[in-house]
């Protein structure tokens, strides 16, 4: 695992966790890899929240060049955050109350079913979270 870092005026001070392995996307990754990569977030914000004097972060994944993944290379950004600072836009900033409609509520059976083990091979169980049922 590599630990990078990255500063410049517009992602100022954020870093990086990058296996050493390449792999291009997430789905690319072995499972263990995503484990060994995300184990280091607490570590690593924790430092870098102390050496910013940030109280908050985004821990970032863009995969796919829709997402906005311009290195095709799997990792992980630990942005830190101070209040107000518009590095972008925050919903936080301009919350409104969530409304679950029809459409939300076909998108969630259509994860849980493809979350079942008649739709996915991976082991689902005690994964510690759940979905809302409707």
């Amino acid at each position: 695992m590599h630990i990078g870092y990255k500063s410049s005026e517009s992602w100022v001070r954020h870093s990086l966790i990058i296996p050493k392995s390449h792999f291009c996307s997430l789905k690319a990754t072995p499972p263990h890899v995503i484990a060994a990569m995300c184990s280091k977030v607490p570590f690593i914000s924790s430092a870098i929240m102390k050496a910013t004097g940030c109280d908050s972060f985004n821990l970032l994944v863009n995969n796919g060049a829709e997402a906005g993944q311009v290195i095709f290379h799997t990792h992980i950004h630990i942005i830190p955050r101070k209040a107000r600072d518009c590095l972008w836009p925050s919903e936080s900033l301009r919350r409104h109350p969530l409304k679950l409609d029809q459409n939300t509520f076909k998108l969630v059976n259509c994860v849980q079913e493809e979350l079942s083990p008649a739709g996915n091979t991976e082991d689902v169980n005690d994964r510690g979270s759940t979905l809302a049922k409707n």
